[in-house]
């Protein structure tokens, strides 16, 4: 059987892939979407500059890592930061909808988000150990399953499919600026719908919402809202998973009731106050974590579970979220 590589600079490769394990894929979403992300994926070691919605991409600088271990410890906050990277808490946020069917009052979904797995041991633990006595309808996963933004992957598939037998229920997920599209075949293995630009439809009885999901838009620019809405019914209730909540404005405008985003961390470093002191993302501050209104759709911005670059964290303590959807009295 044909092996299929991705090369990366300096002559290394990463994991190897059948063939065929991108094959059903390629038949649902389209072999021009694939081949489209593997062209970017291939070049995205050396991209700092240019690439997706930020000029400058620090993810993807090789020195970004040792430069804030550096600063961390000159001012005497690395051991602390490392310890508040491990506490993950849980959240829960309540919203009240008029277009809510009925049968899906106290629906509950847990969001998980940015779990970089492979850099984030403590916090997985943690994570795996808090979430098997939740209780909730669906989980959703959205994005960042990678510590580093390329190179192998075999490790943050094998801490997800860990954390995979703690979840309970229906699994829906989008890919992240970090992940690579050859991890979906085996996400999609453990149970995980991931969603490229689509729909899946919820059902309780003869009542039924809408989940779509797109493709990450913040590094790869491979997101289609309005292909990921084309199916749902206009007066339908829907939630939109996207990685990055950059494209608040579109998901508005394409009638979604709610989006569930991460890829901020909130700043991940913030000043006391949880004030950010960079968010790698172009959107108002206030869309930065947690929960937040624009126009007539609700919007929430997990700060993730994960840490990217290093293991730290400050005034910005790693989380999970419960969201309960209730009806809304239309009087």
């Amino acid at each position: 059987m044909k092996l299929i590589e991705k090369p990366l600079s300096g002559g290394r490769r990463s994991s190897a892939v059948t063939a065929p394990s991108l094959q059903d894929l390629i038949n649902r979403i389209g072999a021009e979407h694939v081949a489209r992300r593997l062209k970017v994926e291939a070049e995205h070691e050396a991209q700092l500059f240019g690439q997706g919605l930020i000029f400058f991409n620090l993810e993807n600088w090789y020195s970004a890592p040792s430069i804030v271990r550096t600063a961390l410890k000159l001012t005497g906050l690395y051991s602390r930061a490392r310890r508040n990277a491990d506490q993950v808490v849980i959240w829960r946020n309540t919203l009240e909808f008029t277009r809510l069917p009925a049968a899906f009052e106290n629906f509950t979904v847990l969001h998980l988000s940015d779990l970089h797995v492979d850099i984030s041991e403590g916090a997985m633990r943690r994570l795996a150990a808090i979430v098997s006595d939740l209780q909730y309808d669906i989980c959703v996963l959205t994005g960042d399953y990678r510590g580093k933004t390329y190179g192998p992957f075999d490790a943050s598939l094998k801490g997800i499919n860990e954390l995979r037998t703690q979840l309970k229920g229906p699994l829906y997920g989008v890919l992240g600026n970090h992940d690579s599209i050859l991890m979906t075949p085996s996400l999609e293995a453990m149970g995980i719908r991931m969603l490229f630009n689509e729909c899946e439809t919820i059902s309780r009885g003869d009542s039924h919402i809408y989940l779509a999901g797109v493709d990450d838009a913040h590094f790869y620019r491979a997101d289609d809202i309005e292909k990921a809405a084309k199916l749902i019914p206009q007066d339908a209730f829907s939630i939109l998973l996207s990685h990055t909540p950059e494209v608040y404005d579109r998901a508005a405008s394409a009638g979604f009731d709610v989006m569930l985003s991460g890829h901020t961390h909130g700043g991940q470093l913030c000043l006391p106050g949880g004030i950010p002191i960079k968010l790698e993302a172009r959107l108002p501050r206030r869309m930065g974590a947690g929960a937040w209104h624009y126009v007539g759709m609700a919007g929430y911005t997990s700060v993730g579970a994960g840490t990217s670059l290093l293991p730290v964290r400050l005034n910005c303590p790693p989380e999970i979220t419960l969201h309960t959807f209730r009806r809304k009295s239309s009087s």
